[in-house]
């Protein structure tokens, strides 16, 4: 759910699922447990603690089926969440301009999901997470990464260049834009 957000007062699931965040943080429980193992699925994912509490969270994977099995996931979830076949029908179109400024590369690690608990931000620990996925992936894959958020998040770009992204590209739209309220994803990369 944060990270849908970045550095903005809503995101995504806000947009598409238009419940009061009660309700958003328990959808996204629901995506993270499904069984479609999308990208929004735990297993995916990597934790940071301080002192036993999550401090931030990202997931990682290598191909394009944590992406393919999306519908599937958010269908689970919006069933398991008591959304009727008439709403959940209306999920996608409401959060469609997504990909109008999404894009990646293939034979790579994507990072997607990143997000720090807002009292833990600014102390280095959503570093010290990208840090720890990107050492894992040597040796183990493709020999790139990418990582991407939305334009504007100037303290989730400083993070990613600080562990060796580069610019790749900005991906924008106008519907994106009139969506989100910025103008759309960059995303950056790495060798490994």
């Amino acid at each position: 759910m944060m990270a849908s957000r970045g550095h903005l007062a809503r995101g995504w699931f806000d947009i598409v699922l238009q419940r009061p965040e009660d309700f958003c943080i328990a959808f996204c429980a629901r995506l993270a447990n499904a069984q479609a193992k999308s990208w929004w699925h735990h297993s995916f994912f990597t934790i940071a603690e301080v002192d036993g509490v999550v401090a931030a969270a990202a997931c990682a994977f290598t191909d394009e089926t944590p992406y393919t099995v999306s519908g599937d996931a958010m269908a689970e979830a919006a069933q398991r969440s008591g959304i009727d076949a008439g709403e959940q029908a209306e999920l996608w179109p409401r959060g469609q301009f997504i990909m109008s400024a999404t894009s990646g590369e293939d034979n790579c690690w994507t990072i997607e999901n990143v997000a720090t608990r807002t009292d833990m931000r600014g102390k280095g620990i959503a570093t010290g997470l990208v840090r720890g996925l990107v050492s894992g992936f040597y040796g183990n894959g493709p020999r790139k990464a990418q990582i991407s958020f939305l334009i504007g998040n100037e303290a989730a770009e400083r993070c990613y260049v600080g562990c060796g992204f580069s610019f790749a590209e900005d991906k924008t739209s106008e519907i994106f834009e009139a969506a989100m309220g910025v103008p759309g994803i960059r995303r950056l990369y790495r060798s490994l």
